[in-house]
């Protein structure tokens, strides 16, 4: 019963950390900025991590499911 809550928090993490990886590399593709206003490299960077960060929690959830 509880691995129900576990398993959707793992997806959602899955779906947001595979789609701010997809969009990021998407715009780094296109040599066009990730965010407005903040240097190219460190914007792309930081959500890179964002982006493998939460794929690892959704990692980390379903396998404590």
């Amino acid at each position: 019963m509880e691995s129900g809550p576990a398993i959707f928090t793992g997806a959602v993490f899955a779906l947001f950390g595979g789609g701010l990886l997809a969009w990021t590399a998407t715009r780094v593709r296109r040599g066009e900025p990730v965010a407005v206003g903040v240097n190219r490299v460190a914007s792309a960077t930081l959500a890179s991590v964002a982006g493998a960060g939460a794929l690892a929690l959704a990692i980390w959830c379903i396998t404590r499911a």
